[in-house]
Parts: structure tokens; sequence; C-alpha cells
């Protein structure tokens, strides 16, 4: 018995078979994780290629003022990548390039660097009401500078999410600044108004 009990001991086989079986379930998800990732960082540079391409688009006569042909130049672009993703597009319209994030300006006249207790404030977008930023939503402007936003969202390509407790979409963000071609002069609509 004793001698049956050192021959078992003694025997290899079978034990690459355990050893796989121990290493194979974490290296799976670590190679699912990392094409999980590999592929989020492809369609985040697909994304962030067609809102670039729209950026020098817009500065061809063919989109000259028709962001809506725009918008589908970049969709189609990024559908060969993400088939399913849904796609969003957000405008945000300046005069000038040094304007893009710039809030209106306004007197602080009680140096409390708020904009309120009746203080004179230029309307720049022309919607009545202070804004800390001046971006007007209308991008169709004449030489306007354009925030041009792209965001996708889109189910994960690996089944990660199930075993990690992830959120099963995730989601792309590119922003591109456009110039929009001077087919007219531009208009100034900036006013003076009074903070609240």
């Amino acid at each position: 018995m004793r001698a049956l009990g050192r021959t078992f001991a003694r025997d290899e086989a079978g034990v690459t078979a355990v050893e796989f079986a121990l290493i194979a379930p974490v290296m799976i998800v670590g190679l699912m994780g990392l094409f999980d990732l590999s592929y989020h960082l492809y369609a985040d540079t697909m994304v962030e290629g067609a809102a670039q391409q729209a950026a020098r688009d817009s500065t061809i006569e063919a989109f000259a003022n028709n962001p809506d042909a725009l918008d589908a130049a970049v969709t189609a672009q990024v559908r060969h990548v993400l088939p399913t993703a849904t796609i969003t597009f957000q405008r945000s319209a300046y005069e000038n390039y040094t304007d893009v994030g710039q809030a209106e300006d306004f007197t602080d006249t009680n140096g409390d660097g708020i904009c309120a207790d009746n203080e004179p404030f230029e309307d720049v977008n022309g919607n009545g009401v202070w804004d800390a930023d001046r971006a007007s939503s209308d991008s169709s402007g004449a030489r306007d500078a354009v925030l041009y936003q792209v965001t996708a969202t889109y189910d994960r390509m690996f089944p990660l999410p199930g075993l990690l407790n992830l959120d099963p979409q995730t989601t792309v963000t590119a922003v591109t600044v456009l110039r929009n071609q001077p087919f007219n002069f531009q208009e100034v609509t900036a006013a003076v108004g009074n903070c609240p």
C-alpha cells in the first residue's frame, strides 16, 4: 500500500491539465479585458478622426451652412466601426476662437466676481441673460468658430461587463472647433443687459 502511495505521489501525469484549469479563467478574463480596451481605443480614435474630418470638410463649399450634411458624413464614418452606436452632436457657436468657453463680460461693481445685483453685462449671444459661456446654439453665422462635439454610445463588444459588473454600454466623445465659411458678413448681436 505504501509503495502504491509513493508511486501515486510521484506521478506527474495530468499536472499540466490541472495547472491550465487553474490559470485559464484568469487568462481568458485578462484577454477579454485587453480586447475590450483595444476596441474602445480604436472606436475613440475613429470618432476623433471623423470629427477632425468634419472640421476639414466644414471649410469646403459643399458643407457651408449645412450642418445636417456634416453630421451625416460623420455618422457614416462612425458607422463603419460602431454600426449600432447612438450618435449625438452638439454645437456651440462663438464669434472668435478666443471666445470658446469664455463668459460674457460684465461690470463687477461690487467686486464679488458674480454677475448679480443689476450689474451691467454684454449680451454677446443675444439671449437676454448673462451666461458663463458666451456660446450661441445657432451655428450658422458667417466666420463663426463652432465648438463641435460628437458623442457615440455603443454596446461593449465582449461579455466582460457581465463578468465584472460593469456598464454594458460605453461612450466615446470627440471635440473639435470648426470655422464657418465666410459666405456673408458676420452679424453683431451683442447688446447690453443687467444681471438679475
